[in-house]
């Protein structure tokens, strides 16, 4: 439904820019970004409970150059392997920074409005927004040293001048937290002399200065330029770190979360099917923040699960998995969990705080290292270097358990998947755990970056040719298309369907799913372990009324009073068939 711009909007626009410039000319600057977002022409009336996403919603996670051909653009390349290979499986693809940049595989953004050319061209990007639901990162705390804003704060002229920190003597950083341990400050030489800037990540990403209202308009226009090309999906990278205050920790301040606010009123404003989803790598209480109340956020990264989920396969006990899911209020209506086990960064570790004892983050990160993989560091309040990040691919990583590899790791890799996308929420793969990518220590040391071990570039021809072959990619590939079909037709994996958890044991991880009619249920269990467990179908009291069917195998069980056997790591998803 359209309608002609009403002083609601803009009344809303002026509470959330009170909270962030209470000494501005708010009134002007509303105008300002609503006529920059064209919402002073028309817009869509927004519905905070609204649930734009079903059980259908599925999403893949790829960089723009995950896979390379001779033949075409890599974004070109991409859109290719997911439509031959993908649709009606996948909805939604996430393209990781398609921009120009300097490090960080796109993430130290030269310039916001252009496509990389090595990539493609918005085209490219407007193309694939056309077959897939498309989500884009705005990388809203920093940007490259080497940008034009950067170059021009260096020289004090616009556009970039005041678009960065400066930090003087009096400016007190000694709560900080942040995830590196290298210096936060940078010194640059200005045409005003030297001067401190703010690094949260690197010295290559420069942090970018909000409290200048001019900074905030250049990144609205950024979400309008994305919006034209076809991005419905925001994820807000590092987000939580946006807002700096003398004297704070400088994480999570109130007007951070009133940016959210202000970034999701004006997008959802725009298009009725923009989501926001912020990525805040962070102890789970933090991260559900974001959330608000339905008024924030539309998801979040959904962070402690990957090292739960890790942990209790690594160690055959899902003791903490479990009591973790316990503890996970439900999403509210409009909001949803994004729900992933393996990214293009890693494992994160800061979300299991609270949640695993520090001796089992530091047994989980040393076996980790057995299976190849690498442990990136950062500081914490106490001045001492803790485990931040596991890298290493997923599937290296359930290659065994804390004894050692053994023989179950497709097994264990697809018991991982069938938890996630089983689980309350929307899933995303990433690209290489849709194909078994294994560590890439080749690039690590081309790039001498841990989190390149997880970022291999796939040949479009070797991968086509692996996928019509004998071989655990085409194996670990089919198993997960098959998973996907079952998931995308049953509406108790609805995202927003009730969650229940199973207390069975510690070896067997259990839950049940209830679509949002209430009509279907599926029971889901999952052996964590490298044995055979007996489950004991009355300890889940199934209602009697019709055979149960596992939709996974498609074995049927007429007696709920029998005790069933699930090899290591097998896992059922029950289903009664009346």
């Amino acid at each position: 439904m359209k309608y002609k711009l009403n002083d609601a909007l803009k009344l809303k626009v002026m509470s959330h820019l009170t909270v962030i410039y209470p000494n501005e000319n708010v009134d002007v600057l509303a105008g300002e970004l609503i006529h920059l977002m064209k919402l002073d022409e028309d817009c869509v009336k927004a519905n905070s409970h609204h649930n734009r996403w079903d059980e259908t919603d599925i999403w893949m996670i790829a960089y723009g150059d995950s896979i390379q051909s001779p033949n075409c653009m890599p974004l070109q390349s991409l859109f290719h392997f997911a439509r031959r290979h993908l649709s009606g499986l996948i909805n939604g693809v996430h393209i990781l920074p398609f921009f120009p940049y300097s490090s960080d595989d796109g993430f130290s953004v030269i310039n916001f409005s252009q496509v990389n050319e090595s990539l493609g061209t918005w085209q490219d990007i407007e193309a694939i927004s056309k077959e897939f639901h498309l989500m884009g990162d705005l990388v809203v705390n920093h940007c490259s040293s080497r940008s034009l804003w950067f170059e021009n704060y260096k020289q004090c002229k616009h556009p970039g001048k005041d678009y960065f920190i400066t930090v003087d003597d009096d400016f007190d950083v000694s709560q900080v937290v942040r995830p590196r341990t290298s210096a936060l400050l940078r010194t640059v030489e200005t045409f005003e002399g030297k001067k401190k800037v703010w690094c949260t990540f690197s010295h290559d990403q420069v942090d970018l200065n909000y409290q200048n209202p001019q900074l905030l308009w250049e990144m609205i226009k950024t979400i309008k330029l994305y919006l034209d090309n076809g991005v419905r999906i925001f994820r807000l990278d590092a987000v939580a770190f946006l807002w700096k205050k003398s004297g704070t920790p400088s994480i999570h301040l109130k007007q951070t979360h009133e940016m959210v606010r202000l970034f999701r009123t004006l997008i959802e404003h725009h298009s009725e099917d923009a989501i926001i989803i912020t990525e805040t790598n962070v102890p789970n209480t933090e991260n559900l923040s974001y959330l608000g109340n339905a008024n924030e956020a539309h998801a979040v990264y959904n962070f402690s699960l990957p090292p739960l989920l890790l942990q209790a396969l690594n160690s055959g006990n899902c003791q903490h998995l479990k009591q973790w899911l316990v503890t996970m209020p439900p999403s509210q209506m409009g909001t949803f969990y994004f729900n992933f086990i393996a990214s293009h960064d890693g494992i994160g570790l800061r979300p299991a705080e609270g949640l695993l004892d520090q001796s089992e983050i530091n047994e989980l990160a040393n076996c980790m290292k057995e299976f190849g993989g690498r442990i990136s560091w950062r500081t914490s309040d106490d001045g001492q270097d803790k485990p931040y990040e596991i890298n290493i691919t997923l599937f290296d990583a359930l290659q065994g358990t804390n004894k050692g590899p053994d023989r179950w790791q497709i097994a264990r890799f697809m018991c991982a998947h069938g938890v996630m996308l089983a689980l309350e929420g929307v899933p995303a793969i990433y690209i290489h755990s849709f194909l078994g990518t294994q560590n890439y220590y080749q690039g690590v040391e081309h790039t001498n970056h841990n989190r390149t071990i997880n970022r291999f570039k796939w040949n479009e021809h070797e991968l086509e040719a692996l996928l019509a072959a004998d071989n655990h990619h085409s194996v670990v590939f089919n198993k997960m298309k098959q998973l996907l079909s079952i998931r995308r037709k049953e509406s108790s994996f609805h995202p927003n369907a009730e969650q229940f958890v199973l207390h069975i044991n510690d070896e067997l991880f259990g839950f049940w799913r209830q679509s949002i009619d209430r009509k279907d249920k599926v029971f889901c269990i999952f052996n964590v372990t490298n044995q055979v467990q007996p489950l004991d179908l009355t300890c889940l009291n199934l209602p009697h009324d019709g055979t149960w069917q596992d939709l996974v195998s498609n074995t049927r069980y007429q007696d709920i009073y029998e005790t069933v056997k699930l090899k290591p790591y097998q896992f059922v998803w029950l289903k009664v068939n009346v």
